[in-house]
């Protein structure tokens, strides 16, 4: 457990937004192109969810219950502070954290399949000017963009437009940039603009499944922690971190990190537990193809030292973060709550704290603060 008195960071939380979230920030043209958020597949609970969201708050009796069990109670669109920003400053207050990562929930995905490009951006920026607009009155709000990389030059002008609408990060698909790699030179501009402006890239877990005939195994079908088949699942959560190892590798060997050396990124609810093995296999890669390999033989660090010194990620609460920096090191990992997504668990600082019972206060102090401080670009007193 973090010691009294340490400021603690948040480097995952997310708004439960209602379905004309982003309509006022969007045109005419782009609404009309929006697909309207899937909120009727989340269980039995959709009138009282669109009820509670479409209210804009919690009911006023509800709220000293909610206050009385934040982390530890309901979870989703019955939380406190779900989808209400004056109520998640309520929320910060109690569990005493000092500054938040806060990223949209199914938003995203009115826009993001959409290919023309006009479209796709327009939605992009409806987004980011919601997000920005939810976490405008706290400053310990840090709201996360939308940026797709399918155009090069549009990513880079969603990019700046979203800093400069107010957005602390900017999320990107872990995914080729359609048919170009994430680290071809076109993209560059985009990367710059991040580095220039100090603010990070974010590769966040999104809807993931295993091949369908996987599933088939004679049986009733599944749930995920909400009790439905649409989160990740059981068979899907072992691999879904693979989709963020080929992007990590491909930027790293294509030379991004060496470019723009004061570039940070963060990976974000995708857990941690394969990172240790990640880097050892990036350098052995590294190692073993240096001479037929152009690209790593232009590579000045090894790539494990351009992880450590710009990416962080974030365990899981039942992951044992302790054996982890034993493998790796201290400089990689960062405390997340997922607030208020169940699988953020009901006591992520008892889990966490007794994963890493024993670590010296340094390696607990850039757990709960410092990575997150060098990720964010904060300055701490």
């Amino acid at each position: 457990m973090p010691t009294a008195g340490t400021v603690i960071y948040d480097a995952d939380s997310h708004i439960m937004e209602p379905p004309d979230w982003m309509d006022e920030f969007a045109t005419p043209e782009v609404r009309e192109a929006f697909v309207r958020m899937p909120i009727d597949k989340l269980g039995g609970k959709l009138a009282e969810w669109a009820a509670l969201a479409e209210g804009g708050a919690q009911p006023a009796d509800r709220i000293p219950e909610l206050e009385a069990n934040v982390l530890g109670g309901p979870k989703g669109y019955e939380a406190l502070g779900a989808f209400n920003s004056k109520e998640r400053s309520r929320v910060l207050d109690i569990i005493g954290v000092s500054s938040q990562l806060v990223f949209s929930t199914f938003s995203a995905l009115q826009f993001t399949g959409i290919r023309d490009p006009e479209l796709l951006y327009g939605g992009a920026l409806a987004h980011n000017r919601a997000m920005a607009n939810w976490c405008s009155e706290d400053p310990r709000l840090l709201g996360v963009a939308v940026v797709p990389l399918f155009h090069p030059d549009r990513a880079a002008k969603a990019a700046a437009d979203a800093i400069d609408a107010g957005c602390a990060a900017v999320g990107v698909p872990p995914r080729p940039a359609g048919d170009k790699s994430p680290g071809h030179p076109d993209l560059d501009p985009f990367w710059r603009t991040l580095e220039e402006r100090n603010v990070p890239f974010m590769l966040h877990i999104g809807p993931f499944h295993v091949k369908p005939a996987y599933m088939n195994n004679g049986r009733p079908p599944a749930v995920d922690f909400i009790g439905s088949g649409e989160g990740v699942m059981a068979k899907d959560y072992p691999n879904v971190h693979h989709m963020v190892e080929e992007f990590l590798t491909t930027i790293c060997f294509d030379g991004v990190f060496e470019r723009f050396p004061n570039l940070k990124g963060g990976v974000i609810e995708f857990g941690a537990d394969w990172v240790p093995s990640l880097l050892r296999r990036l350098d052995y890669t590294a190692k073993a193809w240096y001479k037929s390999t152009p690209e790593i033989r232009e590579l000045i660090r090894k790539p494990s030292e351009q992880f450590t010194e710009q990416m962080f990620f974030t365990p899981t609460n039942f992951e044992d973060v302790g054996e982890l920096i034993r493998e790796s090191n201290d400089r990689l990992y960062c405390f997340s709550t997922d607030f208020p997504h169940v699988e953020g668990g009901r006591d992520p600082f008892g889990k966490f704290g007794a994963s890493m019972a024993g670590q010296p206060q340094e390696t607990l102090d850039r757990f709960y603060t410092t990575n997150y401080a060098e990720l964010m670009g904060l300055v701490l007193a």
